[in-house]
């Protein structure tokens, strides 16, 4: 992806120049002639490098320095001058210039210097990036499921992620597609370029071709000023449409176009604008229904449905729910403070159907935490109502999921303790109840219950007799 470079000088031979050379270098250029035509373009555009002389009509290049670093903190600017004063220098630099260029200049010293900025510009926005991993780690720990389809979800995000291939995601509303959609920004070679979310349900019809496209200066009555759209904001990264099954028909056919010849126009533009864009739509919309009705474009249907990936409704994953509740927990503990949740209080969270899925979920958890102010969330502190006992167990889960929510029941409340003998409490407790389903199944014979346990029968005799057991009374 090649970089975008302003080169604002009112010189119109150093321009001209500067412009050919970095065009011919492979970068993309924007050149204007005055200081206040620089600041309005890197408003517009998101510039990785400006080259801004110092002393131009109206606005000089120093004041476009501060406004320009206001509007693009991670920019690159460079400042071109012909009085290479020691003022000047520390001006630029207390301004946040990169470096400074005294005229007359070589273009290959200006090459060099781009090539340096740009990397320094690269670097700094990997900084960032990693300054806010820590947040994205959160973020994208609310992704949590041991059930089986979550599985998939993360195998897919997996396989998809380093290609540029284009995803639906589809799902109730609730269900994390826009989280999904970051995940798979976030681990493609985009990472470090822009994650652009409109969402086609929100904004009015009339104005989200303005928002997605861009308009030039006196397209509409309203349209005082150039304004990118998010395609172009979202040049080089991802851009995620959410609820695509709600996007007016007239524009399906524009956002095809788009996607087909990954280009675009403003509204009132004549220029053909070359987009880098990789697309994620979402909806909980039956799109294969509006087919049929005429209201979703058959072809635009097959070019976004590339690879399909299903979100699961939360109450067909109940398993989970234990699991998201200890991260809320976590997530919001450091603001409302740390809570725990008493046994039945789980049980209704466990047995609620959940039409708002996991983000009703968190808000619920949240909620709780606030009005649980001894600390422990219960059963009155929930906006929900009681769910019958059957309800309560999730029916998809496996043995081993119900032991280990049980424990869980147990073992909280005891990160405070240093020692607590945990192990063998534990053990006791699974091994006692499995001695005597094993007896009961063979009818009490003991060489049978010892082969099918896997141990030999003299360590079964002793077992019996440190839990109690008495293996006359468990037959049949």
């Amino acid at each position: 992806m090649s970089a975008r470079i302003l080169v604002a000088d009112d010189e119109d031979s150093l321009r001209w120049v500067l412009e050919k050379g970095l065009h011919q270098a492979g970068y993309e250029v924007t050149a204007v002639k005055d200081g206040a035509a620089a600041v309005r373009a890197v408003e517009a555009e998101p510039f990785d490098l400006v080259l801004l002389d110092v002393r131009m009509p109206g606005m000089d290049g120093l004041t476009a320095l501060g406004k320009m670093r206001e509007l693009r903190p991670t920019a690159s600017i460079v400042v071109m001058t012909a009085h290479g004063t020691m003022e000047t220098a520390i001006q630029a630099m207390q301004r946040g210039a990169y470096d400074y260029l005294t005229k007359p200049f070589d273009l290959d010293e200006v090459l060099l210097l781009a090539q340096r900025a740009l990397e320094a510009g690269r670097l700094t926005q990997e900084v960032t990036r990693l300054k806010t991993g820590m947040q994205e780690v959160r973020e994208f720990s609310a992704l949590i499921g041991r059930h089986a389809r979550m599985q998939d979800v993360y195998k897919t995000i997996g396989r998809i992620a380093g290609s540029d291939v284009t995803v639906l995601l589809r799902g109730e509303s609730g269900t994390g597609k826009e989280l999904v959609a970051r995940a798979i920004h976030h681990y493609s070679r985009r990472a470090g370029r822009p994650f652009v979310a409109v969402s086609c349900a929100a904004i009015p019809g009339t104005l989200l071709e303005s928002e997605m496209f861009g308009h030039e200066r006196g397209a509409f009555t309203d349209a005082k000023e150039r304004r990118l759209g998010k395609f172009e904001l979202a040049h080089g990264g991802t851009l995620y449409l959410d609820e695509i099954g709600d996007m007016p028909l007239e524009l399906q056919t524009k956002l095809l176009r788009a996607l087909q010849e990954r280009t675009i126009e403003r509204l009132g533009g004549q220029e053909p604008i070359r987009i880098d864009v990789r697309v994620l739509a979402a909806t909980n919309r039956d799109l294969e229904a509006g087919m049929r009705d005429g209201t979703f474009r058959e072809d635009l249907y097959y070019r976004l449905n590339v690879v399909t990936l299903n979100l699961p409704p939360l109450r067909e994953r109940r398993r989970d729910i234990p699991l998201l509740v200890e991260h809320f927990l976590a997530k919001h503990g450091p603001e409302l403070g740390e809570r725990g949740v008493a046994p039945d209080a789980l049980d209704r969270l466990v047995g609620h159907d959940w039409p708002g899925n996991v983000r009703e979920l968190e808000n619920v958890v949240q909620r709780a935490m606030v009005m649980a102010t001894s600390g422990v969330i219960l059963p009155e502190h929930l906006p929900i109502g009681p769910v019958s006992a059957a309800a309560s167990v999730a029916v998809d889960a496996s043995l081993e999921e119900i032991i280990e929510r049980k424990l869980l029941e147990c073992v909280r409340g005891l990160r405070e303790h240093s020692s607590a003998n945990l192990y063998d409490l534990m053990i006791g407790l699974v091994e006692k109840p499995l001695l005597r389903a094993v007896l009961r199944e063979t009818n009490g014979n003991q060489v049978r219950a010892a082969q099918i346990l896997g141990i030999n029968r003299n360590t079964l005799r002793k077992k019996l007799t440190e839990h109690g057991i008495d293996p006359d009374t468990l037959e049949g």
